[in-house]
């Protein structure tokens, strides 16, 4: 399995008063570093989609919040693709403020086609061997 790693500041914005992380930002990260990993193996979301009408929507995500991120702390989000399905992806993510494991969480997201109505498509083997292999 191949881990890609996406590092991120965090910023004013996503924490609330006490300058601790508002726990959605989780989620809104596990996408950005999802969207990061495919571009990395060479299926950047958006080419995709221009090109091919291909998408990967999300259809669950959760999220296990060990320690608060804090105000300017440096992040690394490590995401691994954990299984691929016939039409269904599951990737997994470890946030890590340094050495320490801040959260984990999980999504499933559905190789899509959106040529007309959007139906779920088998997920091609090329990207089943670069994530996989």
């Amino acid at each position: 399995m191949r881990t890609i790693e996406y590092t991120f500041e965090v910023k004013w914005g996503d924490t609330d008063a006490a300058a601790i992380v508002f726990y959605p930002n989780f989620y809104k990260w596990m996408n950005e570093a999802s969207h990061h990993y495919f571009a990395e193996i060479g299926y950047k979301p958006s080419k995709l989609f221009e090109e091919e009408k291909v998408g990967m929507p999300l259809l669950e995500a959760t999220c296990q919040f060990k320690t608060p991120l804090l105000f300017e702390d440096i992040v690394t989000v490590y995401s691994t693709i954990s299984e691929v399905r016939n039409k269904v992806i599951m990737m997994e993510h470890v946030f890590k403020r340094e050495e320490t494991v801040v959260a984990t969480g999980k999504e499933v997201r559905a190789w899509t086609s959106f040529e007309g109505t959007p139906k779920a498509i088998p997920v091609p083997e090329k990207l089943r061997e670069k994530a996989l292999g």
